[in-house]
């Protein structure tokens, strides 16, 4: 088992970078679908190198994506190789092990590009070396690791991936001095909202968000997108009335209250209720304890759609994992900010973020970043 020469592979298997490239793209197919399990794509390449199988991890439960593949290249598989996104299974759990249908399938050379972190699924590669496969990690590492970011985090940090969206004027105003806010911007900004949600396991605001805007937080105009869990930060158990669109049967829903609080007319309205301890500093819940509670139901993605004092609350707590916002062309000059008082005093304290996509939405601009780590310069 070795790791891929970047150069050497540049120069000598384009088939499988090409490959690698096409998995990452069948992965992506998957996002919203196969919570809690990873993202994965494959690509079955024959001994001439011509692509024979695709496959992708469909849903949670199902068939992984290497056995999709090798069902659809069948006998050309056999002394093929097999370009995997993620470290190929060891384990038996819902599914066989992928490791020993790979084996089976007479593939005798498999490249992988992130290796499973997971103690209980990883150390395939070395099932596959041992048993004679030329195997090779870390082609287009990163690319795919972007793709799996959710899943990742969630396997190292066993809390789930938390994005925060906002939109905003270009003048970072979220809304006009009136408190006015529809629409700041275009219709394909806010479609693509609903493409973050259902790539989501859950959506989550807090109570001033729940308050000011009864919000519905289900996804629309999706096709056959799976509703994430709709979550609300309701401290105090009053921002969330019986009759709120949250608690519709559009999508499932949890509240998370003080330990203190008095939801007696939340539950009573039928709404599932979590409590968890207050933050030990601050107004709010224990973001930690929320998540961790979001985890232990298999939550691996959160959307945070909630105001400014919510992220920047998760900001401050060091709970942001990545940052979406929704730029609109437009000037206010007045009303709220996208991110409240995080506790930053000085530009040295600033949080400095890697800006990773820009993409022009209508007459919108959407700006991805994620934070910076210790591994970059």
């Amino acid at each position: 088992m070795r790791q891929e020469d970047p150069v050497a592979t540049a120069a000598a298997a384009h088939p499988e970078r090409d490959a690698m490239r096409r998995a990452v793209e069948l992965a992506a197919r998957g996002l919203g679908h196969t919570s809690p399990n990873p993202v994965v794509g494959c690509v079955v390449l024959d001994r001439t190198g011509r692509v024979v199988g695709e496959g992708w991890h469909k849903r949670a439960g199902g068939p992984h994506a290497e056995i999709h593949a090798l069902a659809e290249a069948g006998d050309d598989a056999r002394g093929g190789t097999a370009v995997v996104t993620l470290e190929p299974c060891n384990h038996t759990g819902r599914t066989g092990p992928c490791a020993q249908a790979l084996l089976d399938a007479g593939i005798s050379r498999v490249v992988y590009a992130v290796a499973d972190p997971t103690p209980t699924a990883a150390g395939g590669a070395a099932t596959l070396a041992a048993a004679g496969v030329d195997v090779a990690g870390g082609l287009l590492v990163e690319e795919a690791a972007a793709g799996n970011a959710a899943w990742l985090t969630a396997a190292r940090l066993r809390r789930p991936h938390v994005h925060w969206k906002y939109a905003a004027t270009l003048d970072g105003r979220t809304a006009a001095a009136d408190g006015t806010s529809r629409w700041i911007t275009s219709a394909a900004s806010r479609a693509d909202v609903h493409r973050l949600r259902a790539e989501s396991d859950a959506v989550l605001v807090g109570s001033g968000t729940a308050r000011a805007d009864d919000p519905h937080l289900a996804v629309r105009g999706v096709s056959g997108a799976t509703q994430p869990l709709r979550v609300v930060l309701d401290t105090r158990a009053d921002a969330v009335t019986p009759g709120a669109r949250v608690l519709d049967d559009a999508a499932p829903t949890v509240v998370f209250t003080a330990e203190d609080a008095d939801a007696r007319a939340l539950e009573e309205a039928g709404a599932e209720v979590l409590r968890v301890p207050r933050a030990a500093e601050g107004p709010g819940l224990d973001l930690a304890a929320v998540l961790d509670a979001l985890h232990r139901r298999d939550v691996r993605s959160v959307l945070l759609e909630g105001g400014a004092t919510l992220a920047a609350a998760f900001l401050a707590a060091g709970l942001l994992d990545r940052v979406t916002g929704y730029v609109a062309p437009v000037l206010l000059g007045a009303g709220p900010a996208a991110l409240a008082d995080a506790g930053i005093g000085t530009i040295g304290d600033a949080r400095r973020l890697t800006l990773i996509e820009t993409v022009r939405l209508g007459p919108d601009l959407r700006i991805t970043a994620v934070p910076h780590t210790t591994e970059e310069p």
